[in-house]
Parts: C-alpha cells; structure tokens; sequence
C-alpha cells in the first residue's frame, strides 16, 4: 500500500485547518510599551554610529521591543495558579524529578542571556502536580530579568509553598553570556547553583537526587 499523501496546512480557500489553528502560536504585544521601548533601541543604535534608517536596521527597533516583551512575560504570569491548576491527591511518597529542564533567560545586570539546563524534584505530601507544570514555573521565573541564584530559590520555594511537600531540590546549571562573551571571556565556564529544602538537606536524600541527575 502507497504511503498517503501529506495534507497541505491550508484549505483550498488559503484558510488554515481546525487542527492548524488549534496549535497556532499566536504573540500578543502591548503598543505602548513596544513605542515606548523601540524608541529607546533607536536611540542606541544611533548613539553607537549606525545608522537607523539602513534598510537592515529599519525594523530593528520594533523587533527587539517585542523580543524584550517575549523574553520578559514572566512577569505577567503567576507560578501558584499555574501549579494549582494541577494538583491531584495521591498517596505517593518516593521521590518525583523532572530533569534537564531547558533554560533561557537573561542576567538582569547586562540584560545578556543565560542558557542550561534545571532539575527540579519533590516528595509528596498527600499531593502530585501535573508533570508539565514543573517546567511551566521554571519558565515562569526565567522569563524575566535574573539571577541564577534567585531563579533557583523562586523555583524552590514556588513548590514548597503550593505543594507543601516532604521536601523539594532544585540544581540549575547554566552558561552565561555575560562572562562568555565578555568580561571574563570564559567560554567554557558554567554556573551550577542549588536550593534544598525539607528531607533533601538530609545527605542520603540529597545523594539520590544528585545520582539521579546525573544518570
């Protein structure tokens, strides 16, 4: 039997399909704040010697006021609902890890991105959260201008607050941009930090978690 044909992601009107729609990213900007932001970016560009109105830096401006609002929309989220949304009761009580979480957000002093990977893991109190929304919150945190000291104990204590559970871990280590690409200039340096709460301060707990995450 042949291989069927792959379906065209438009109708024959040039309209996209119900299953196209229901997946379509769609990013919503506020118009003031881009006006606002890409007339500061204008004022860089020319302050260091180019020039604004080159066809390649035209659009620049707008591009990097919507990029910032993209790169920032943490802060118009909030990680307990996200976490609430989920929460199911289950008496479990072993150990549960998310691993290799990806990581972007960017260093609040040099607004220059930091990028790695998070680990996050809990043991339940009467209480699971959906598995998704573990890398919801980290994103939530991240999404905002940070250190990734305090990303790390945002992330912490965002679990233990809404979950209250035996005990969360969370390790995140990343590279940061701002010592890669200047300053130091250290490309291969990476930063691991970590946050313990509850049965992980306990050295055969926190030994589990580390062996888990690193299997």
């Amino acid at each position: 039997m042949g291989k069927k044909s792959s379906q065209s992601k438009k109708s024959s009107n040039g309209e996209l399909r119900s299953d196209e729609r229901l997946y379509r990213r769609e990013d919503i900007y506020d118009n003031e704040t881009t006006r606002v932001i890409s007339g500061a970016v204008d004022t860089i560009i020319t302050k260091l010697g180019e020039d604004v109105n080159r066809e390649g830096l035209l659009k620049t401006p707008e591009r990097v006021a919507k990029a910032y609002q993209f790169l920032t929309h943490g802060y118009q989220m909030d990680p307990d609902k996200i976490l609430e949304s989920a929460l199911f009761e289950e008496d479990y009580s072993e150990m549960i890890l998310v691993k290799d979480i990806e990581v972007y957000s960017l260093c609040e002093h040099h607004m220059l991105p930091f990028f790695g990977k998070a680990h996050v893991a809990y043991i339940p109190n009467g209480k699971i959260v959906g598995l998704s929304k573990i890398p919801r919150i980290v994103d939530v945190f991240a999404r905002r201008l940070q250190v990734q000291e305090r990303l790390t104990l945002q992330v912490r204590d965002a679990v233990d607050r809404v979950l209250n559970p035996l005990g969360t871990a969370v390790v995140i280590e990343a590279s940061h941009l701002c010592m890669m690409m200047r300053g130091a200039e250290k490309q291969n340096s990476e930063t691991t930090t970590s946050a313990m709460s509850g049965e992980f301060r306990k050295e055969a707990t926190r030994s589990e978690f580390m062996r888990l995450i690193r299997s």
